[in-house]
């Protein structure tokens, strides 16, 4: 009995830790998170935008015109997260931090977008767009991917 009682509080743990790792925060300080029309609109209207997905990822599609920049996350995926085990090349981003940027990747659970929106803002880019959605939300809105 005492066995069956501990292996249900290690599943129930389990359960609720990957639950809160599983969704990103909904809110970043300094960064607007958008929807996937809005994120249509700022490509239409020309802002340059980041896929910060793995390479493979990329290479199977992404959204037109998108930029990779690919962000190796090696910290864990908490919103305090250590960015000095990550690796993200913030200076391949425009020189002018006043450019306005939008930073995507895989969906509400992928942490890379996340993390790259919030150094991109601790950076001192004044005008960073999230779609928090990503590629997933993208794709769900009936939008494809070149």
């Amino acid at each position: 009995m005492l066995k069956r009682i501990l292996a249900l509080f290690f599943m129930s743990f389990l359960a609720a830790t990957s639950s809160i790792a599983a969704e990103t925060p909904s809110a970043v300080p300094g960064v607007e998170i958008v929807d996937v029309a809005k994120a249509k609109d700022l490509i239409a209207k020309g802002i340059k935008y980041y896929d910060v997905r793995v390479p493979s990822d990329f290479a199977e599609g992404t959204i037109k015109g998108a930029v990779s920049l690919p962000y190796t996350n090696g910290s864990a995926n908490a919103p305090d997260f250590d960015a000095s085990k990550d690796v993200w090349v913030v200076a391949k981003l425009p020189a002018d931090k006043a450019t306005p940027i939008l930073i995507f990747g895989n969906g509400p659970s992928g942490w890379r977008h996340y993390k790259a929106s919030v150094l991109a803002a601790k950076a001192g880019y004044k005008t960073v767009y999230w779609l928090r959605a990503g590629v997933d939300g993208w794709k769900a809105a009936g939008n494809k991917l070149e």
